[in-house]
């Protein structure tokens, strides 16, 4: 298990202090797994923060997290996500991700987010993957997509997953009226209070919006590790179905699609993807 050694703190020991704070709502909460999830909207900008215990070696977590190809196989599980692809550009390594509707459709008619990739830290006790983009969708901008991991005992690693952007008024009106709409009933996971009939009130807004998608991208990462020990050919098909799965634990949340429509999008943006630049 990692130690603090020192009064001083570092990344490993925020992290590890984390997990102590955490240790009884990882083991007592409404996602029936070792797993916290909360949000923040502060001028202009709104991020979901979630921690989670993941059942998988450090060794195979940082090896698996810290190439940014694999990436594009774990982004590519999310709904809508209709791309990516990793690539250098100069010094830089980047990812590029096209986000869309939550059904298919050509690649010009979605949006093309290019991230820059970095490794932070590939240490023995700590690995930090950042992903940053300057625009985003809709007018948005500012995304962070920020991984970090530590080892713990028994073969187990504390990650914390954090996703990010920033908005302006025409984004934030744009956001608006999709939550106005086809967004109308969705919400998040935070329980703000109870209804008169014991009904839990969840989140809703722009914080309901970042919880669903922090959700969505950790359950990717869970799917890609735990398709790992599979053979390379069956590995996506894997994929695609624990993804699913994991989602629909929580459709009051996260249903967007029912399963045969989700695999036969999905096995077609992959292939499409490993042709087109």
């Amino acid at each position: 298990m990692v130690r603090s050694g020192s009064a001083q703190a570092t990344p490993v020991t925020v992290l590890l202090a984390k997990y102590t704070e955490l240790s009884g709502k990882l083991e007592n909460n409404l996602f029936q797994k070792p797993l916290y999830l909360d949000s923040s909207e502060n001028s202009g900008e709104v991020k979901g923060d979630l921690y989670a215990l993941i059942q998988e070696p450090f060794a195979t977590v940082q090896s698996a997290l810290k190439e940014p190809a694999h990436w594009c196989d774990i982004l590519i599980l999310h709904v809508n996500t209709k791309y990516c692809r990793a690539s250098a550009a100069g010094a830089r390594t980047v990812v590029k991700v096209n986000i869309g509707r939550k059904a298919e459709q050509p690649i010009a008619q979605s949006f093309r987010v290019e991230f820059s990739y970095r490794a932070t830290a590939v240490l023995p006790d700590h690995l930090a993957v950042v992903m940053d983009a300057a625009k985003g969708p809709f007018g948005t901008r500012n995304y962070f997509i920020v991984l970090e991991a530590i080892p713990l005992n028994r073969g187990q690693t504390f990650v914390h997953l954090a996703y990010s952007y920033a908005y302006g008024i025409a984004a934030k009106l744009a956001m608006h009226a999709y939550l106005a709409t086809a967004g109308s009933k969705k919400v998040g996971f935070t329980v703000t209070g109870q209804r008169s009939d014991g009904q839990v009130i969840y989140i809703d807004g722009l914080r309901g919006l970042v919880e669903r998608n922090t959700m969505r991208y950790f359950l990717a990462i869970e799917a890609y590790l735990g398709a790992l020990p599979a053979p390379p050919s069956a590995q996506l098909e894997k994929r695609m179905r624990d993804w699913y799965a994991a989602v629909e634990r929580y459709p009051r949340q996260l249903h967007d699609i029912e399963l045969n429509d989700y695999l036969q999008m999905k096995r077609r943006e992959y292939a499409r993807q490993q042709t087109e630049p």
